[in-house]
């Protein structure tokens, strides 16, 4: 014979003060754990999700971002007309040699971060065919202008359509806002690649080439004729390839989320233990005539799990109906979250709450629950009727 679930879910109601702080404690648990459990989930969205699958990224051989590669102007006049690279209908492969900088942007409250300066082509929406121009219009060649990416534009100081901002040795025109779908290109600003080779002086010298392969062809084949010509030391690799290594960043904030969430879930386990108990405490009586009614120890055991985690429930709902517009607020005020990648650079993150890291969350709640609450409904089934009358 079970007990009535009415039965355990009424105890909650009369003992509110002591059930408000152990929902408070499980759902500030339940609040921290998915801020950072977003915040990286967040990062790998934004890198994962970059790049073409139909788009290599050819670098100097050893190097594992465009920050620390050098590709010469003969290798890109080559390597563009290289059997299975894409043309588009005139005829004009597909290849976009880029040159990237670091420069100091200032954001909003202050502080310096530096910002992935990406010099292009004609060809890049092209070859980039996931970026498109949102506001304005894209950059002309030879002219100082610039397009910004959707989290420049909303992060650092004095970045909108129409301005100018200066970093190297020029002003530079803002005159677009693109989009990549919440990827690192909205981390980006895109200018000229000759008006930031001769603002750089970096001579005939890209830091690194994306070419589009063709329909068809054989990329496999494509890559292994780069890695082996002689003339240059250069490798490809498919551009999701290159920025999931990127997102290898994102690990250890993993590993640190995890172990903030264990040391915050012990602290809650002791919290709902000592609740469950106070309660076993408090209700000997009660106990006492269940059992001396007729219902047997796994009824109140089952009573008492319930009842603990009912509290875990109602901890994980409070804590995630805080945390998900308090992710939203912190984006939308911070302008972003600003993670630094290995391209020595600030990729900017829009942090939300997946229903993964909900699910974690609820994961680890119901843990809260069920560890904290064994104990004390074990204690509470193991009372002999006589005993728990004689002590009520």
């Amino acid at each position: 014979m079970a007990l009535p679930l009415g039965y355990p879910l009424r105890s909650l109601a009369q003992r509110r003060l002591r059930t408000g702080l152990t929902v408070a404690v499980v759902a500030l648990v339940v609040i921290a754990t998915t801020l950072f459990l977003g915040l990286v989930s967040s990062l790998r969205r934004t890198l994962v999700t970059t790049g073409s699958p139909d788009n290599l990224v050819v670098l100097r051989k050893g190097s594992d971002n465009d920050g620390s590669s050098a590709v010469p102007l003969e290798a890109y006049q080559t390597l563009r007309f290289f059997e299975g690279v894409a043309r588009d209908p005139s005829g004009e492969p597909l290849a976009s040699p880029e040159i990237v900088v670091q420069p100091f942007f200032f954001t909003e409250d202050g502080g310096r971060e530096n910002v992935l300066v990406r010099g292009v082509d004609a060809q890049a929406l092209a070859v980039h065919d996931e970026v498109r121009i949102a506001e304005g219009r894209m950059l002309r060649p030879s002219l100082g202008e610039a397009v910004v990416g959707r989290g420049v534009a909303g992060r650092y100081r004095g970045i909108a359509l129409g301005r100018e901002i200066r970093f190297g040795r020029r002003d530079w025109k803002i005159v677009g806002i693109l989009e990549s779908g919440g990827s690192s290109f909205e981390s980006e600003v895109w200018v000229d690649v000759r008006d930031l080779a001769a603002d750089t002086r970096r001579g005939s010298w890209y830091s690194g080439l994306r070419l589009k392969v063709a329909a068809g062809a054989d990329r496999d084949a494509l890559m292994r004729r780069i890695a082996d010509d002689p003339r240059w030391t250069l490798a490809a690799k498919p551009e999701p390839e290159y920025y999931a290594k990127q997102a290898e960043s994102a690990n250890i904030f993993y590993v640190l989320v995890v172990a903030l969430a264990v040391l915050a879930g012990v602290g809650a386990v002791f919290g709902a233990t000592n609740t469950m108990y106070a309660s076993v405490e408090a209700r000997v009586a009660e106990i006492g005539t269940l059992r001396a009614l007729g219902f047997p120890k796994r009824a109140v055991l089952q009573a008492f799990l319930v009842e603990s985690l009912a509290i875990a429930t109602l901890g994980l709902g409070v804590g995630v109906a805080v945390a998900v517009p308090l992710a939203l607020a912190v984006s939308e005020a911070l302008g972003g979250v600003g993670f630094a990648v290995s391209t020595f650079s600030t990729s900017v993150v829009t942090l939300r709450i997946s229903a993964f890291d909900i699910a974690v969350a609820a994961g680890l709640a119901a843990a809260i629950g069920l560890v904290g609450g064994l104990a004390p409904a074990w204690r509470a089934s193991r009372l002999l009727p006589i005993e728990a009358l004689r002590k009520g």
